[in-house]
């Protein structure tokens, strides 16, 4: 299990975290992250299960817009258009994660953990997972004025939950 983050975390995100890493080196896929709204806490959380590192690739913490354009090739375009936090987006940084990666499988998070700009949504996240060989899947969750812990913890068990979803499909191509 996790041994940094684990005072942290719920028992269930913490098991999700280590069962996923466990599927991912049988199925001998990699992964790699993106993340906005998180800060880096999904690649923290998969890296801090011993004996899994072979199955993280990389991790790119993209807070800013122009982090998400230099780093993953966000057209700026669209986000003066969509916005950050958008379907759109979370697409499109999961694509450029692949890019700019050596992994099977993306995983991307874009969000307003807490309260934004006026008329921006407390707690909506958008979330897409890219697969190399095969669709992009994509998420949008509205977790509430929460507060910015609780929605990024929440945000993990989904993004978790995605990342299994498409390690499974890559082991079952009939199920996509």
């Amino acid at each position: 299990m996790t041994e940094t983050l684990a005072p942290a975390l719920p028992d269930a995100v913490e098991q999700a975290a280590a069962d996923l890493l466990e599927s991912a080196c049988a199925a001998d896929v990699t992964l790699a992250t993106a993340e906005s709204c998180t800060g880096g806490m999904l690649a923290a959380l998969l890296t801090d299960v011993e004996g899994s590192s072979h199955a993280f690739d990389r991790g790119f913490v993209v807070y800013s817009e122009a982090a998400k354009c230099e780093l993953l090739g966000v057209d700026r375009a669209m986000l003066d258009d969509c916005g950050a936090v958008s379907r759109d987006v979370a697409e499109a940084m999961a694509r450029g994660a692949l890019r700019g990666s050596d992994a099977d499988i993306a995983l991307t998070v874009t969000g307003f953990a807490g309260e934004g700009a006026p008329g921006d949504e407390a707690g909506l996240v958008h979330f897409a997972c890219a697969r190399r060989d095969g669709p992009v899947a994509t998420a949008e969750c509205h977790y509430g004025n929460i507060g910015r812990g609780a929605v990024r913890i929440a945000a993990l068990g989904e993004a978790l939950r995605m990342m299994r979803t498409a390690i499974d499909q890559s082991a079952s191509p009939d199920d996509i």
